[in-house]
Parts: structure tokens; C-alpha cells; sequence
């Protein structure tokens, strides 16, 4: 008896001192041990992270300042697996006093509350990229950066991972004289530098079809590249949104009540949601039961459940559309002609759709021929190539499912040969399937939406490769004519007695007059195959 009451003190005490272990953690220490959500589990695409989160803030910076984007990315190798990686841009710079809490704070950032399209969402990119440095080599980052005026602001720092905090290790401002403006980052990380499919080299090209309106200059450890703007005009600008009735779930429809400044509820529905007026909220409350008068801070769990459910028997407009903005059909055009001179593209920009309550958009090209040597599938989200996780991103899946077959190419799940997909989805909110935003999730409005327009771009190459096929006919039955002229004018003069030359020139005449043109502009014009 008396080891049996020993034995359940000892548990008791057990209990109490497991109970002096639990602490929460920051944000920067679970990344710090789980880095790889970030998309930091290979040395190889590690320096395409850094490069991509220093990139995308840059170019989200330009455009939203309106600036045609001249962005330098230099990776130097300084020793075996460990680089230094620097990304500079010609951008509106940042105020001093925010580029320690941008660079060193996990989590910080502007674009997380705003509802409109952009490429970074969480605010984790560029300062994951500044974690990584200091994990794996101990090395602090450099940022310089100016808003054009007198000063340049110089901040040497680490983040502190268990408060997620900055460490400003040095700090000055210098003189500047020639009023540059822009941003310098400059980082040293492990890595491992190759060129494929999934490098940085790739990334940039990409980018630089996806953002043609941007200029890119490239030293790699392998040389120096350009790529060069195709187009002169930034996109629009995507105006601001509040959210979609359709994508509120009860706990978020809780804590905006919590935090309106409306006196009613009728008055909440109609000024925190996009769409929603005084006809459409009196519609939602009386199918809830509740009255339109009473106050959002006396509002109960159930009753905000009954509304919740009201939303769904309650049709309701569509979100606008002007906080999306797409490429548009011109400038994917122009995009995949300056970075693969194919000897054609289609494109296509479908209408916008909604998921959840949140716009997006899809749009496609294709190009085929000319300098592309073998096939390729390219994925953008908000303009951002996803080089990784291909197998498991909604838009790789619905260009699996269309019959490539039907239009005319080889195929085997994906197109073969000299062709070159790319799909590219805007929103405000891009439903990537973890923290690296590396594959998008498969929303069935999605799936349909991607599959439609590839059908559609898939239609126009159809037609531009039975009108190749055909000339080639038409070529093949010219170069038979061609190739008996001389005994077919032998064999006339004999019977006529017409001068064999005359009747050499007389069949040439009609052969090019009726297959030539055809076969030099194979745009399926002209004779057809009964001809």
C-alpha cells in the first residue's frame, strides 16, 4: 500500500513539472526548426527562394509606385556551398525607420489585411530569407536603401528568434549625392548553384515573361545575363477590396463584429462587405431571424451562426473585380515572343470567377515552334513562377485533364514536343497549398476555369497546326508536279508540237499560281485538300 501511494506522488509530480516546460514560442522560432515549409529543404532551391522573395518585393514596390522595374541579382560564390546573393533595384525605397522591422521581423508586412492582388501575402518572404542567412552560415544581412533624397540608410542585422525582434548590429546613413533611389539587399547563405529546370537562372526567365514589363540583369557564377522589358507599360494597379459574404466562416464573422465601428447590424452587413446593401442585408436578417437594429456587440453565437446560414440561401452579387489585375492577352504574348521567339502563341484571359467570396482570374498561352526544343509547363500565381510541387498544383492538373489529342498534338498527359504551356492565376488571395506557395489548391471553380482556357488557346494552335499540315500536302503534291514537268512537256510538245520550253514555263505557271502561295503562308488559307 504505502509504494503504491509513492507511486501515484511521483506521477503528481510529474504532472507538475511537465506543466514548467509549456511556453509558447515565437513565430520565427517554429520557422527556425521547420524552415522547409518556407521552401528552404535544399541547398540548390534555397538560393532561388532568396532571390524569388527578394525579387517579388521589388517588383511589388515599383509597381505600386509606378516605376518601370530595373532589378540586378548577382550570386558570387565565396566558397564551396556558400554564396553571396545580392538583389538591387531602382524601386521607391523604404523610410529608415521601417527596414529593421521589414528585414527582421517574421510576420510584418502590409499586404496580409488588404484584399487585392499582389504577390507576397503572409509578410514571412524577405525576412525568412535574412533567418536562413544567419542559420546556416552566422552571417548578418546588409540592406541599403533610399527614397531618393539626401541620405542612404544602411542597416547591418539578425533576427532574435525568440522574440522576432531585429538585432541591429550597425547602422548609418551616408551622404547621396546623385540622388539614387532604390533598395540593396545583400545576404550570405549556404546553397548550391545549377541551371535547370527548378534554378534561379530558370526563375528569372520566367519572371521576366511574367513581368515584361521589367528589366533584368543576371551575374551568375556562369556569366552575365539580360533580360530585357518587352513592353513599356506597367499593369494596372488593383484597387482594394472588404471581403465577400460568400468567404466569411463564422469565427472571422465573430471578430469583425467585435472590432466595427456600425451602431446595427444591418449597418455592419452593408459597410464591411463588398456588395451588400440595405435591401440585400434586411433580406439576410429576416431569413436569420434577427433585428436589423440590434447592435453588432449584442449579437449571439447563435445568432450569427443563423446569419451565416442566411448568407447561403441569399443570392448575392458577385465581388468586384478591379482589385485583380491580369496580364492581359497582349502582354503574354509579347512575353513568351521575347523570351522564346516560338513561331506562334495563342493566348487567352478568361472572365473573372469567384472562390470562397475571393475574385481570381486564369489566363494561358501557348507557344509552339521556333527556338523551343522541348516541351515545358510554366505556373504563375499573381505573376510569380512556381517551379516546384508541380504534380500536386491545381493548374498542372487541369492541363492534365484536357485531351491534347483532339487538337492535334502528341500527347501524354501534358503536350510533347516543341511546345510550351504557361497558366497563370490572379486573386487576392491565392489558395496555395502551404507556407512556400509553391502549388495551388484544387478548388473545383479553379479547375474548371484553368481547363476552359487551355481549350480555348488549345483551339487556335488547332488551327494553326492544320493549316501547317495542310501546306505541307499541298507542298508535297507541288513537288510532284514539279518533278514530272519536264517529261509531262516532253510528252505535249510530241502531241502538239509546242516548243517543250514554252510548255515547261506554261506548267510551272500554273503550279505556283495554284499551291504556292499557300505553301509559303501555311495559315490555312487557300486550296483545300480536295484541290
Amino acid at each position: 500500500m504505502p509504494d503504491e501511494v509513492a507511486t501515484q506522488e511521483e506521477k503528481i509530480k510529474s504532472a507538475e513539472e511537465l506543466s514548467q516546460h509549456q511556453k509558447a514560442i515565437s513565430i520565427s522560432e517554429f520557422f527556425e526548426k521547420n524552415r522547409h515549409l518556407l521552401g528552404y529543404d535544399n541547398k540548390t532551391k534555397a538560393l532561388m527562394i532568396i532571390v524569388k522573395e527578394g525579387v517579388d518585393n521589388s517588383l511589388d514596390a515599383c509597381e505600386e509606385a509606378r516605376i518601370l522595374p530595373d532589378i540586378t541579382v548577382k550570386i558570387e560564390e565565396l566558397e564551396k556551398e556558400k554564396y553571396k546573393i545580392i538583389i538591387k533595384d531602382n524601386g521607391p525605397g523604404i523610410v529608415k525607420k521601417q527596414i529593421p522591422k521589414i528585414f527582421g521581423t517574421l510576420l510584418y508586412g502590409s499586404k496580409f489585411h488588404r484584399l487585392r492582388q499582389s504577390r507576397g501575402q503572409q509578410g514571412l518572404g524577405i525576412s525568412c530569407g535574412v533567418l536562413y542567412s544567419q542559420l546556416t552560415t552566422g552571417e548578418a544581412t546588409e540592406i541599403a536603401s533610399s527614397t531618393g533624397k539626401e541620405e542612404i540608410h544602411k542597416y547591418t542585422l539578425k533576427i532574435d528568434v525568440k522574440k522576432n525582434e531585429p538585432v541591429i548590429l550597425n547602422e548609418k546613413s551616408e551622404a547621396n549625392p546623385h540622388k539614387w533611389r532604390g533598395t540593396r539587399i545583400s545576404f550570405v547563405a549556404e546553397g548550391i548553384y545549377r541551371e535547370h529546370k527548378q534554378s534561379v537562372l530558370e526563375y528569372l526567365k520566367e519572371t521576366a515573361i511574367s513581368n515584361p514589363f521589367a528589366n533584368f540583369i543576371f551575374e551568375s557564377p556562369s556569366g552575365k545575363l539580360e533580360f530585357r522589358r518587352g513592353v513599356e507599360k506597367l499593369p494596372i494597379i488593383p484597387k482594394e477590396i472588404k471581403p465577400h459574404l460568400y468567404g466569411v466562416e463564422v469565427g472571422l464573422f465573430t471578430r469583425m463584429l467585435n472590432e466595427t465601428s456600425a451602431r446595427s447590424i444591418s449597418g455592419f452587413l452593408t459597410t464591411e462587405f463588398s456588395r451588400i446593401g440595405a435591401t440585400t442585408a434586411t433580406e439576410i436578417l429576416k431569413k436569420a431571424q434577427i433585428d436589423p437594429k440590434i447592435s453588432p456587440r449584442r449579437t449571439t453565437d447563435e445568432n450569427i451562426v443563423n446569419i451565416v446560414k442566411a448568407v447561403k440561401e441569399v443570392k448575392l452579387s458577385k465581388p468586384p473585380t478591379d482589385c485583380l489585375s491580369p496580364l492581359g492577352e497582349k502582354a503574354i504574348t509579347k512575353g513568351l515572343q521575347k523570351e522564346l521567339s516560338p513561331d506562334f502563341v495563342a493566348s487567352v484571359t478568361r472572365s473573372p470567377a469567384v472562390y470562397r467570396g475571393w475574385p481570381f482570374q486564369i489566363e494561358v498561352g501557348i507557344a509552339f515552334g521556333g527556338t523551343i526544343a522541348e516541351a515545358n509547363f510554366m505556373r504563375f500565381a499573381n505573376r510569380v513562377p512556381l517551379l516546384y510541387q508541380q504534380g500536386s498544383c491545381a493548374l498542372t492538373r487541369s492541363a492534365a485533364s484536357v485531351d491534347w489529342k483532339r487538337y492535334g498534338l502528341d500527347a501524354d498527359k501534358l503536350p510533347k514536343g516543341p511546345i510550351v504551356l504557361m497558366v497563370h492565376i490572379c486573386s487576392v488571395w491565392v489558395p496555395f497549398t502551404s507556407e512556400s506557395k509553391e502549388a495551388v489548391a484544387s478548388y473545383p471553380i479553379i479547375v474548371k476555369e484553368t481547363k476552359l482556357a487551355f481549350q480555348d488557346a488549345a483551339r487556335k494552335l488547332s488551327l494553326y497546326l492544320s493549316g501547317i499540315r495542310r501546306a505541307e500536302r499541298i507542298a508535297e503534291r507541288k513537288r510532284i508536279f514539279e518533278r514530272y514537268a519536264i517529261e509531262t512537256a516532253r510528252a505535249l510538245q510530241e502531241l502538239t508540237g509546242e516548243d517543250e520550253k514554252k510548255i515547261k514555263g506554261m506548267i510551272a505557271t500554273v503550279v505556283e499560281k495554284r499551291w504556292g502561295e499557300v505553301v509559303d503562308s501555311p495559315s490555312g488559307n487557300g486550296p483545300t485538300d480536295g484541290d
